[in-house]
């Protein structure tokens, strides 16, 4: 399996959201938001589906296929308000997801595509791209192998490496250990910080100094992790699912770039996903306003979503495939800066 742009999904309070996906799509992250209009409230998030043993060809089409509800995770304001899950939903089959609280849930992942079997040299894109396109998008060429580089990054490089502290030795140990561990552990140990001598827990019991610094480190690490939203004058909003490493792009960049299109209700009305990246200088115009300052400030290797107001999309007009008014979702992987 190869990931190839960040899918995301908003549900709202006691809400419900429909899902075709047009692409096979692995799931990886559920989480409140920054605000909490529920700040003790608990939310049981839920998805609906069809069984595989419902979609056996043998049965009849007048037969009322079953659904099926499982739990994907349960957040709780102020006490576990994200869970990393690995859940694979796929192209072409519907699914319903549920939010029993008061809080918006967001669900996060990637598209992904299956090269265990090679693409056929016939395969026509076309219905899934020619409803709209921004400027000269190419979409209808299979993918060379060398174009997939970047595109499966290591998860190891999203964490942050800490080293590992040693374990105070036990004053009652129960068996002497070996004079080389004990030369190798005094070796190991960092200097002593009289601060951290006397540290007690709520209760008053004393705990360990280097438990205090691992839930430090864990704090921070899930800080670096926490998906970065901010919003521009003009009501443009970016969510950086992944912060790029490589040349940043200004005013004046030509940019290649892999995108997922999508309306509010989650329909997409265009992608390019595979084939020639799509191309454009920012700056120029070539784009829709929100495109020319949402991708702005991007590093190569990073993933942005961009939620465009219609006063930064098409506006009051609309075009052919989106409405007019509509407020525009884009799903933008940075491949690189020219």
């Amino acid at each position: 399996m190869s990931e190839l742009a960040v899918w995301s999904l908003t549900i709202p309070a006691d809400g419900e959201v429909a899902v075709s996906p047009a692409n096979d799509i692995r799931l990886t992250n559920i989480s409140f938001g920054e605000e909490l209009p529920d700040a003790n409230g608990r939310s049981v998030i839920k998805l609906n589906y069809i069984p595989v043993t419902a979609l056996d060809e043998d049965e009849e089409e007048e037969e009322e296929v079953p659904e099926a509800t499982t739990v994907l995770t349960a957040l709780t304001a102020g006490k576990i308000e994200q869970t990393t899950i690995n859940l694979v939903i796929k192209e072409g089959n519907d699914y319903s997801f549920f939010n029993t609280g008061k809080n918006p849930v967001y669900v996060t992942g990637n598209y992904i595509e299956d090269f265990d079997q090679a693409p056929s040299d016939d395969e026509d894109d076309s219905d899934d791209e020619d409803g709209y396109d921004l400027r000269e998008v190419s979409s209808d060429v299979e993918m060379d192998p060398t174009e997939l580089e970047g595109l499966d990054d290591s998860d190891a490089s999203r964490f942050e490496e800490v080293e590992d502290i040693p374990e105070p030795k036990n004053a009652k140990a129960s068996k002497r250990p070996r004079d080389s561990d004990v030369a190798e552990a005094d070796a190991q140990k960092p200097p002593k910080d009289k601060k951290n001598k006397k540290l007690k827990a709520e209760n008053g019991t004393a705990v360990p100094a280097e438990e205090s610094f691992d839930k430090k480190e864990k704090k921070k690490e899930k800080k670096d992790k926490a998906p970065v939203t901010r919003e521009l004058p003009g009501g443009l909003k970016l969510h950086d699912a992944k912060v790029g490493t490589g040349p940043e792009a200004k005013k004046g960049s030509r940019v290649s770039v892999r995108y997922i299109g999508k309306l509010e209700n989650g329909s997409i009305f265009d992608k390019n996903t595979k084939g020639k990246p799509f191309q454009f200088v920012i700056g120029k115009g070539n784009v829709i306003k929100g495109w020319d300052e949402g991708i702005a400030g991007m590093r190569a290797g990073g993933e942005r979503v961009l939620t465009v107001p219609p006063a930064m999309a098409y506006g009051k007009k609309g075009v052919s495939g989106i409405p007019a008014n509509a407020t525009l979702k884009f799903e933008v992987k940075l491949l690189e800066v020219a």
